[in-house]
C-alpha cells in the first residue's frame, strides 16, 4: 500500500494567513487611497463653498448699497418734481392775478425738470446694477449649496472608509466609494457645469 501523503498543515496555515494578509493589505491600501482622494476633494470643495458664500454676501452688500443710492436718487427726483410743480403753480397764480412772473421762473422750471430726468436715469441705472449684483449673488449661493452637498457626501464616504478599514469589509468600502464618487461628481458639476 502506498504511503499516505503527508501535508504539512503548519505550512498550509501559514500560506493561508499570508494570502489573507496580502488581500487585507491590498484592501487597506485601496481604502486608504480612496479615502485620501475623497479627503482632498472634500477640502477643495469646502474651500470653494466658503469662498462662494463669502463672495455672494459681498455682492448682496453691494446690492443693498446700490439700492440705498437708487432710493436717494428717487427722493431727489421727487424733490425736483415738487419744486417744478410749485414754481408752475406760483407762475399760474401770478398770471391769474395779472402780476409779473419773474424772468427766471421758466428757466428754473426747466432746470428742475432736467434734473428730475437725470435723477430718474441715475436711479434706474443703479437699480439695474443692483439687480445684476443680486442675480450674481444668487448664482453663487446656488453654487455654494452644491459644494456643501459634495462636502457632506465626501465626509460620509470618508467615515465609511474608516469603518471599512477597521472592519476590513469590502462592502463598507464599496459604499464609501459609491458615496465618494457621487460627491466628486456633484463637486465637478458645481465647479464646471453650473
Amino acid at each position: 500500500m502506498p504511503e499516505e501523503i503527508e501535508i504539512d498543515t503548519d505550512k498550509l496555515q501559514e500560506a493561508i494567513h499570508e494570502e489573507i494578509e496580502k488581500e487585507d493589505g491590498s484592501l487597506l491600501r485601496t481604502i486608504a487611497l480612496t479615502t485620501a482622494l475623497f479627503a482632498a476633494f472634500a477640502a477643495v470643495a469646502s474651500l470653494l463653498a466658503g469662498g462662494t458664500v463669502n463672495e455672494a454676501l459681498a455682492l448682496k452688500t453691494e446690492a443693498t448699497q446700490l439700492q440705498a443710492q437708487a432710493s436717494d436718487q428717487w427722493a431727489y427726483y421727487q424733490a425736483k418734481g415738487i419744486k417744478a410743480v410749485v414754481l408752475e403753480a406760483q407762475k399760474g397764480v401770478l398770471a391769474s392775478a395779472d402780476k409779473p412772473v419773474p424772468a427766471d421762473t421758466e428757466k428754473n422750471i426747466q432746470r428742475y425738470k432736467d434734473e428730475q430726468a437725470e435723477a430718474k436715469k441715475k436711479a434706474e441705472e443703479l437699480e439695474h446694477e443692483r439687480d445684476e449684483k443680486g442675480r450674481e449673488a444668487e448664482h453663487l449661493i446656488h453654487q455654494h449649496h452644491y459644494f456643501a452637498y459634495a462636502v457632506a457626501l465626501l465626509q460620509v464616504a470618508i467615515a465609511l472608509g474608516a469603518v471599512a478599514a477597521l472592519t476590513r469589509k469590502r462592502l463598507a468600502w464599496l459604499g464609501s466609494a459609491a458615496l465618494g464618487l457621487v460627491g466628486v461628481g456633484i463637486f465637478l458639476w458645481a465647479l464646471f457645469g453650473h
